[in-house]
């Protein structure tokens, strides 16, 4: 059985990763922390975990002291220290945050306003979008899990530009979020008052996880990505909805044949038949990402809309993903949830 610690267990994430261990076959959870709790039951901070997980929030050292795994959901910036006391206690361990995705420190220093506190913790990070880095993810040892925008949007383009479906010239994101996707802490636009029945753009042209994703498409392109990127904010919890605009001269046909040999042994990704659109309603609460293709023939542009739940997909689902491969789990172990009818 494997022993899970959670550091930053009463965030969004955090408890959405209790939720999934709680149901995983070979995962038990070991210790769990929370700063701003420390010494309640997470049961006080989350009254669903009554009965189910009644665990006392404890200090990150006694998570790492109990722990074959540790997962980091915290805020940017915090991660680096806790990965060192991993290393160094030989365990595993799995970060939610952005401290270890971006390879380049520049742009690190750039885009977060740090440097790397530790540069060799960074060269033997993985990147883990376990779809297209699972022999990489193999036997690592810290992880980095991928951003959920950047995860909608890379396995929607990995196809077409693995393939040269499309150009990497000129490509325009446009993502929508769920507001768990800003975390537990309040910001005026995630007041209720605000979101309710809102709808906007955020972060235009500047949000943070655009270097992981053109960082994440010139690789998989071949060549130096820069992409036009406007995430906005749904008035809902859940779900990312990715819409990627490619131009491109492959037929419908062709992009939906390659798309569909690219993922047809990938349990998580669905390709859906043509005709019908990617909906942020059908992964609901599960590990899937949906996608869906389509034509503009007047503009001569391909099309790629991408659905996942930010929670899941996104976070402490792909997460576990990650973790079953470096234990030698099957992926789906845990992870075979479906979506609720409505």
């Amino acid at each position: 059985m494997i022993q899970v610690g959670i550091v930053g267990a009463t965030g969004y994430g955090g408890v959405e990763l209790i939720r999934l261990i709680l149901g995983h076959p070979n995962a038990k959870l070991s210790k769990i922390s929370s700063v701003s709790f420390e010494g309640k039951r997470i049961s006080e901070v989350y009254p669903s975990l009554i009965g189910a997980c009644d665990d006392v929030l404890v200090s990150q050292e006694e998570v790492i002291k109990a722990s074959d795994v540790v997962f980091a959901a915290l805020p940017h910036g915090l991660s680096q220290p806790l990965a060192k006391a991993c290393m160094d206690a030989g365990k595993v361990f799995i970060d939610f945050g952005a401290d270890f995705r971006l390879e380049s420190e520049s742009e690190y220093e750039t885009w977060y306003g740090a440097p790397f506190d530790y540069p060799e913790l960074h060269k033997i990070a993985v990147y883990g979008l376990c779809e297209l880095a699972r022999e990489n993810i193999k036997g690592a040892r810290l992880i980095a899990n991928p951003g959920c925008y950047p995860t909608s949007i890379q396995l929607g383009l990995a196809p077409a530009l693995k393939n040269g479906l499309c150009s990497a010239k000129g490509i325009v994101i446009d993502s929508k979020s769920g507001a768990t996707g800003a975390g537990r802490s309040l910001s005026q636009t995630t007041h209720f008052c605000d979101l309710d029945e809102g709808f906007a753009p955020y972060k235009v042209a500047a949000h943070r996880h655009t270097p992981e994703i053109e960082q994440g498409l010139s690789k998989l392109a071949g060549e130096k990505v820069t992409v036009t990127f406007v995430p906005h904010l749904l008035p809902l919890k859940r779900g990312i909805i990715s819409t990627m605009y490619t131009e491109s001269n492959v037929s419908l046909e062709t992009a939906y044949e390659a798309y569909c040999k690219f993922y047809e042994n990938e349990p998580f990704v669905t390709v859906l038949p043509l005709g019908m659109a990617a909906n942020l309603k059908n992964v609901c609460m599960t590990n899937q990402c949906h996608i869906s293709l389509h034509r503009d023939e007047h503009a001569g542009r391909l099309i790629v809309v991408s659905a996942i739940d930010n929670m899941v997909k996104g976070a402490a689902g792909q997460a576990v993903q990650n973790m079953n491969i470096v234990f030698g789990l099957p992926e789906t172990t845990g992870l075979t949830l479906v979506a609720p009818a409505f």
